[in-house]
């Protein structure tokens, strides 16, 4: 007798203990939300077994079952998703001033961020946030990017000409992605530090700022660290060095620091050009500290490497494949019908008159949503959805790739169709999430836009942009299977090659010639 109440009260100690156990390994940071479809999850891990490293798909998946809007615990944190073109303008842009803020994860905010702060798109919603924002906003506006046309002019004749040369005029395939990292990171670096990287594409600080930058990338990514979702993986021995964020922490400091110090240097000896930071520091009001400064450094030189090479290197993808050679030729007409004398090379840097190329961006940057799922978003205020009302704190992501591709609101969205925004409803108000949406959208998507309509202008206009001569160097045209890591928070491009073949060699000579000549002091 006295065993079988020993086993009985044993029993229910061990139930209370597992249940309590089970409880906290399945707690949120949120409460569940009422009213608002909860995807089913496992103990511990949530939803994160089935989401796997394609977060953007499984969700879009999701989404044809359970809602354009479903919440769903991964780990210990809940998500709001939003999956449909419509479910986002509702959340990111009728409720933008509720959803301003960001979470702080693991990864990154407390491991690779310890040293240089965060950037400004990785901030939480604060009043430093709020000036180093408007700081950035005003030297990204759009008076502020004509002036900085000569830095694209500069960039992108250096980036053809090494293509023109590397290729030797199309006799050889050439990957390009390596040309337009360059580009778009020697433009961000030029307007923040005013000094550019004046090596060719294998130049030692180019590649290591490339290859951190990208690595710190996936540690900003939603699906890249599952120790962001369950704290317990936080106390499992630390990864192999490749891995360790704290590893590529220390790399970043290292060429960070150089850069500041020397544009200070400059400063000093007073042989600095203009530039954002320089202007800020020289500024006796400015009301940013040293670390609100650091943070606007680190935003200029991630964001070099975000949204444009990536659009970039897979819209010369497309371009070399059989529909981008008919793309290809009705451009150049267009371009042709503006520019008959053949001044586009130089018209492009202070106008944007040819609407087909116009809307070949666009679609490049809904097709290629090259940050398949946006930066989180955290809510500071309630916000109502339907039947649910969604409390402050709650974390949202936006599928950005699931939204670009809503056939509700895009007609065949697998299809790239340049057409969609030639004088098309699809064009009007906002024509893609691929710099997000709402308040904290990317302050730098007119300057994104002008490099990416000036280089294109440039490449068609210069190039027969040609399939590769051995097909297993064909580019992967796939928005999501393009991606050389999956789990990355931006588009990492498979390498591939195509030929670059001059439309007309003696005038393209004359273009770069011109372009040297007009930026030879920059």
């Amino acid at each position: 007798m006295l065993f079988d109440i020993s086993y009985q009260t044993l029993g229910i100690y061990v139930t209370g203990i597992l249940i309590l156990l089970y409880k906290h390994l399945n707690r949120t940071d949120t409460p569940k939300i009422k009213n608002l479809p909860e995807i089913p999850g496992y103990p511990l891990f949530g939803s994160l077994l089935q989401f796997g490293d394609k977060h953007a798909k499984v969700a879009g998946q999701l989404a044809k079952k359970y809602g354009a809007v479903f919440q769903v615990r991964l780990g210990n944190r809940r998500i709001v998703f939003a999956n449909t073109f419509e479910s986002v303008r509702h959340l990111w842009i009728t409720n933008q001033s509720a959803l301003i803020s960001r979470p702080t994860l693991h990864t990154f905010h407390t491991v690779v961020s310890s040293s240089q702060g965060f950037t400004i798109g990785t901030s939480p919603w604060d009043e430093s946030c709020k000036q180093r924002r408007k700081a950035a906003a005003t030297a990204l506006n759009r008076p502020a990017v004509q002036s900085y046309m000569p830095i694209i002019d500069l960039e992108s004749n250096v980036s053809i000409k090494e293509l023109l040369d590397d290729s030797g005029n199309g006799k050889e395939d050439i990957d390009p992605i390596a040309y337009f990292q360059r580009f778009a990171l020697n433009t961000s670096l030029t307007l923040n530090y005013g000094t550019r990287i004046n090596g060719k594409i294998d130049d030692e600080l180019l590649k290591e700022i490339c290859d951190c930058e990208r690595a710190i990338s996936n540690f900003r990514s939603t699906s890249n660290n599952w120790q962001d979702y369950i704290p317990l993986m936080r106390l499992l021995p630390k990864p192999k060095s490749n891995d360790d964020p704290a590893e590529w922490r220390e790399r970043r400091d290292k060429y960070m620091t150089f850069l500041l110090d020397r544009l200070k240097k400059q400063i000093a000896e007073g042989s600095d050009k203009p530039c954002i930071t320089g202007n800020i520091l020289k500024d006796p009001d400015a009301k940013l500290n040293e670390n609100e400064i650091k943070s606007i450094c680190l935003t200029m030189v991630s964001a070099g490497l975000d949204t444009v090479p990536g659009n970039l290197i897979m819209g010369i993808a497309y371009l070399s494949s059989e529909h981008g050679q008919e793309i290809q030729n009705r451009a150049y007409d267009e371009i042709m019908k503006v520019y008959p004398d053949g001044d586009a090379w130089e018209r492009c840097l202070v106008e944007e008159k040819v609407p087909y190329v116009t809307a070949f961006v666009r679609e490049v940057l809904r097709f290629f949503t090259v940050i398949p799922i946006c930066l989180p978003r955290t809510s500071i205020k309630d916000i109502k959805y339907e039947d649910s009302v969604i409390p402050a704190g709650t974390t949202f992501y936006m599928n950005a790739w699931a939204a670009d591709f809503d056939p509700v609101h895009f007609k065949e969205p697998e299809v790239f169709s340049i057409e969609r925004y030639l004088e098309n409803p699809e064009g009007s108000g906002t024509p893609h999430y691929a710099y997000g949406a709402g308040s904290r959208m990317c302050a730098g998507s007119h300057l994104a836009n002008r490099e990416l309509y000036t280089a294109f202008i440039r490449l068609i206009s210069a190039f027969n942009i040609d399939p590769p001569k051995d097909r297993k160097d064909e580019p992967i045209l796939d928005a999501l299977d393009c991606n050389a890591i999956p789990t990355s928070l931006t588009t990492d491009p498979k390498p591939f090659k195509c030929g670059f073949r001059a439309r007309d060699l003696g005038r393209l000579q004359e273009w770069m010639k011109g372009s040297e000549e007009r930026t030879k002091d920059l």
